[in-house]
């Protein structure tokens, strides 16, 4: 691919991401036997495809219009003693009538991933949550309007907490027992407890190395830690500009699905073609969460890929050990020559 091609290539990845972000966001796909408790999780982008279930996010509040993240989640800072209302909207984009299941349920954040916990599984938040209708039948090509309530209790203490609200549905077993499929969409909650203002939110980027993967590619991992005092949800881009004969390349895409939890320390990565020269370049990445945005530079040069051992050199190593075994085997035998024989009783 040329850096014509590259660059091009980018700019679609790019679009790609920008609407990536203003669609379902966060899917868990279950499958296990009835009396087994599995939760395997499948990636948003092929949930959204191979679901059955839509779910989405139907009014933002006046004051966050404008921030990305609440577009899609339901970001908000509550006082004690505070109900709040959002709906959601749950779409069938299957062939026939489906039962479905809306539910709270708690979520974490760690290892740089938001991950929402099997089954009903309860937090604070969680029982401050509901939905109404908690049950429904929505028909092939069908929607359903459902309202979520949090009612923050007035000795709640103050923190950031994490959740998830989910639309379920699961299959019917077979007859004597089986396997039943449990599918489930979800939206993510993030809740600021606390008298006053929302808590800020900032990340800084700490540092841009230049690297390679396993097979090849060359890579830029920038270093984000969340010094604010909200979680974050990262994407952003590289930009490589001045490199070997003045050449451009970018805008390329950040990995998406970097959740950074308050005063957590994560790499971003962005990997490249193989073609791209080893440098050195001029970086230069933005990143973004909600409407925060830095960006770092650096100039960089991507390491160069190792030769492969050559196959001669494999035959030498085994040559040597099989000398080795050999030679102490002589030794072993040559001590128990010498052992004096054992004394009869």
């Amino acid at each position: 691919m040329s850096l014509t091609h590259a660059r091009v290539a980018g700019q679609r990845v790019l679009q790609f991401t920008r609407c990536a972000l203003a669609a379902l966001a966060f899917a868990v796909v279950v499958a296990a036997p009835a009396s087994a408790s599995r939760t395997p999780a499948r990636s948003p982008a092929r949930a959204a495809i191979a679901g059955s279930l839509g779910l989405r996010l139907l009014n933002v509040p006046f004051g966050a219009r404008e921030d990305p993240r609440a577009r899609l989640y339901i970001v908000d800072h509550l006082h004690p003693g505070t109900v709040i209302h959002r709906l959601i909207e749950v779409s069938n984009t299957t062939a026939s009538t489906i039962p479905i299941v809306l539910y709270p349920a708690a979520a974490t954040i760690g290892n740089g991933s938001f991950v929402g916990a099997a089954g009903h599984t309860p937090n604070e938040l969680s029982t401050w949550t509901s939905v109404r209708p908690g049950a429904s039948d929505i028909r092939a090509g069908g929607h359903l309007t459902a309202r979520l309530t949090i009612a923050v209790p007035h000795d709640a203490s103050p923190g950031e907490q994490y959740g998830v609200v989910w639309a379920e549905t699961r299959s019917t077993p077979p007859a004597g027992g089986g396997i039943t499929e449990v599918s489930r969409v979800g939206i993510r909650l993030y809740l600021s407890v606390g008298p006053g203002g929302p808590p800020p939110s900032e990340f800084t980027i700490e540092s841009l190395t230049a690297k390679r993967t396993r097979d090849g590619h060359p890579m830029v991992v920038a270093t984000v830690h969340n010094t604010g005092g909200r979680a974050l949800d990262m994407y952003g881009t590289l930009q490589l500009t001045a490199g070997p004969g003045g050449l451009r390349a970018g805008p390329f895409p950040a990995n998406l699905g970097v959740t950074l939890a308050i005063g957590d320390t994560e790499p971003i990565y962005i990997v490249l073609d193989k073609q791209l020269p080893a440098g050195p370049w001029d970086a230069r990445v933005t990143l973004h969460s909600g409407l925060i945005t830095n960006s770092a530079r650096a100039t960089i040069t991507f390491p160069n890929i190792a030769p492969a051992p050559a196959p001669y050199l494999a035959i030498v190593g085994l040559a040597v050990l099989l000398l080795l075994g050999i030679a102490v085997q002589r030794v072993v035998i040559r001590r128990r020559r010498r052992r004096p024989a054992a004394l009869a009783l």
